[in-house]
């Protein structure tokens, strides 16, 4: 069933991405035009133009991506002591492992890179604090190795192998980061007292990775990295790679808040 509604997430994903829709509009204009009806042919094509023009106007997708980066404050990680939490999560989705870093021999990281670089301050920071990394591939069919395999990998390169790190690579999203990650820390915590966990993730998947952590009776402090967007929003700027990504992250994060609020994840 997990994998049902996983597949299903994807193609869902797609089908509603706005600049997906503008290779739809085009065809189907070109579909129009061969039939000889010119009047839906340029609607089509103007509805294309209208949706690189949405996709590509900047304040169009910040002024929701910024509502959703804001909804979970950010903490000051500097008031805090070791003692306050019990140690470190964090959840994949900005490394590359796969066939390239089977055929190029490294390890790539996305956009979100800050995912990485924040644990890597953190697990340096809180040499005593174990951290888990879990994640192994968000795509439908994996290629390679897990992300949390090319984790390990970055952790041993950055010196740090020393460090009490557990890995979880399993998970396809974030419902079963969380649901893979709960018995791992019951057993790190064995014989211990119960203490949240730092959460390291994007902004804009904080709040959706908080309410599952919570109905799963878990208590995480948020450490909210990865923003997309400022304090004011660009209104005169367009860019429809910059565009294209805002909304991608907005669509998907909205897919899974109704996906999982729908199946009860949340």
């Amino acid at each position: 069933m997990d994998t049902i509604f996983f597949i299903l997430s994807k193609v869902v994903q797609f089908c509603i991405e706005p600049l997906n829709w503008v290779m739809i509009f085009i065809v189907l204009g070109l579909l129009f035009l061969s039939l000889r009806n010119p009047h839906l042919s340029k609607r089509f094509l103007v509805f294309a133009l209208l949706d690189l023009l949405i996709v590509g106007w900047l304040p169009a997708s910040e002024v929701f991506l910024r509502a959703l980066e804001d909804s979970v404050p950010k903490i000051e990680i500097g008031k805090l002591s070791k003692e306050n939490f019990g140690g470190i999560i964090i959840l994949g989705g900005a490394i590359e492992g796969g066939e390239i870093a089977i055929d190029r021999g490294e390890i790539s990281i996305y956009s979100s890179a800050e995912r990485v670089t924040k644990a890597f301050e953190l697990i340096r920071k809180y040499p005593d604090l174990p951290f888990i990394f879990s994640g192994f591939s968000g795509r439908i069919a994996p290629k390679g190795v897990s992300e949390a395999d090319a984790f390990k990998q970055l952790i041993q390169e950055q010196g740090l192998a020393d460090r009490a790190g557990y890995y979880e690579n399993q998970s396809r999203n974030t419902y079963e980061n969380v649901v893979f990650i709960k018995p791992m820390i019951a057993e790190i915590e064995k014989g211990k007292p119960e203490k949240p966990w730092l959460l390291i993730t994007s902004a804009s998947h904080m709040y959706r990775s908080v309410k599952i952590f919570q109905k799963q009776s878990m208590e995480v402090i948020p450490l909210p990295v990865d923003y997309q967007t400022a304090n004011s929003l660009q209104w005169t700027a367009f860019d429809l790679f910059e565009g294209a990504q805002n909304w991608n992250r907005l669509v998907h994060e909205i897919i899974g808040l109704f996906a999982y609020w729908v199946t009860g994840k949340i």
